[in-house]
């Protein structure tokens, strides 16, 4: 964490917004953060993604380290926060997938549950996600809802 990190403000967020270059820069980047975590990005309109062809060692990494939790939701957070909120709920939904229904990435399962899906900036994509992960959640009164 970089505690000398400034907070961005609503001033640099309206001209993040009014650039294109900035924009597609972020998509790189993003991009970029999904192969070190052995995601890719199959659909840039949707921000549907998918497992790369480097997913088994790329999840056993993200699974013995969990620092990277933080790092995702701070994706997420940035996604949402600079015009890209529909790629939120395509990412949280695979983590939901890949730990409930797969059982891969067990140490990111509670981060998932707890973080990702509250990074989600859509209210009705954010319940849609709740409503799901209690679907797919085998022990039902062990749910909470965050």
């Amino acid at each position: 964490m970089n505690y000398q990190a400034k907070e961005i403000t609503k001033k640099e967020i309206e001209a993040f917004l009014e650039d294109e270059t900035a924009k597609k820069r972020l998509v790189k980047s993003y991009q970029l953060m999904l192969d070190f975590y052995g995601i890719q990005l199959s659909n840039d309109s949707t921000g549907e993604v998918r497992r790369a062809n480097n997913w088994r060692y790329r999840f056993y990494n993200m699974d013995r380290h969990t620092h990277n939790n933080l790092r995702i939701t701070r994706i997420l957070k940035c996604l949402g926060i600079l015009g890209f909120p529909n790629y939120q709920a395509p990412l949280v939904r695979f983590f939901l997938e890949e730990t409930i229904v797969k059982g891969n990435l067990y140490n990111v399962k509670e981060s998932v549950l707890n973080y990702f899906i509250s990074a989600v900036i859509v209210q009705q994509q954010r319940k849609e996600l709740v409503e799901y992960a209690y679907k797919l959640y085998e022990v039902k009164h062990q749910f909470v809802v965050p």
